[in-house]
């Protein structure tokens, strides 16, 4: 007799930010749709701030620490932010080509209708992230760590989880389009709610993954090359 198995579902951050948040920066974004110029410090230490929209392009924050801050439509190309810590914080509407968040920590933090792409996360820690919306191109998550990780209602154009350990992942309502899964590690993770779901490399680190049978189906020509066979209808002359 066939055991179903069950998948344990993820736990979601509780971002409670407080009340008032000083504002950091140049200001708001203007009515033109300009941008304040601000930077950021190596190393800093950022408490209770929020960020609107401010242009961080090209900003060097290596090192620093987010906690309990907003970053409202900021634009974040070619930021550098490896090793950086993300606690407690949301993004809204963030803007990100090329940035750098290699080995960066984020810990209790909703992304919501960022626009994202070549954002470098590998090596990168994320437990109990919601990202909800929006569209990540390119996004490198080659080698990272993601617990209690759910990922809703957004376009995930080929995203590359090479090595990555996937821990309570879920994907509700998302496309997945030619992932890499390379020598990842899955365990507890659902991709049923996915509305699009289709696979580059690692068919067959799929082990630890839950699946729907319409998925099942429409993966079937990747599984079976994957294992050698070759399909063909009987009238194929091939």
């Amino acid at each position: 007799m066939t055991r179903r198995k069950t998948v344990k579902a993820p736990r979601r951050p509780t971002v409670r930010l407080p009340a008032s948040l000083e504002r950091y920066g140049a200001g708001e974004e203007g009515a033109a749709g300009t941008y304040g110029a601000a930077d950021l410090e190596p190393d800093g230490d950022y408490d209770a701030l929020e960020f609107a929209g401010l242009d961080l392009t090209g900003a060097d924050g290596a090192g620093a620490r987010f906690m309990d801050c907003a970053l409202r439509r900021c634009v974040l190309d070619a930021a550098r932010l490896p090793s950086a810590r993300l606690i407690d914080s949301v993004l809204e509407e963030v803007r990100g080509a090329g940035t750098d968040l290699a080995g960066a920590t984020l810990r209790d933090v909703e992304l919501t209708d960022t626009r994202l792409g070549g954002v470098q996360l590998h090596g990168a820690t994320l437990e109990r992230v919601v990202v909800r919306g929006g569209k990540a191109d390119f996004l490198n998550l080659r080698g990272a760590r993601l617990t209690d990780v759910v990922f809703e209602d957004c376009v995930l154009a080929e995203p590359d989880f090479g090595d990555a350990r996937l821990e309570r992942v879920a994907f509700e309502g998302c496309a997945i389009q030619r992932a890499d899964l390379s020598g990842a590690r899955l365990t507890d993770v659902d991709l049923r709610g996915a509305s699009e779901l289709t696979l580059e490399r690692g068919v067959d680190r799929l082990a630890g993954a839950v699946i729907s049978p319409e998925q099942l189906l429409a993966l079937a020509p990747v599984f079976a090359a994957q294992v050698g066979v070759a399909v063909r209808a009987v009238d194929d002359g091939g």
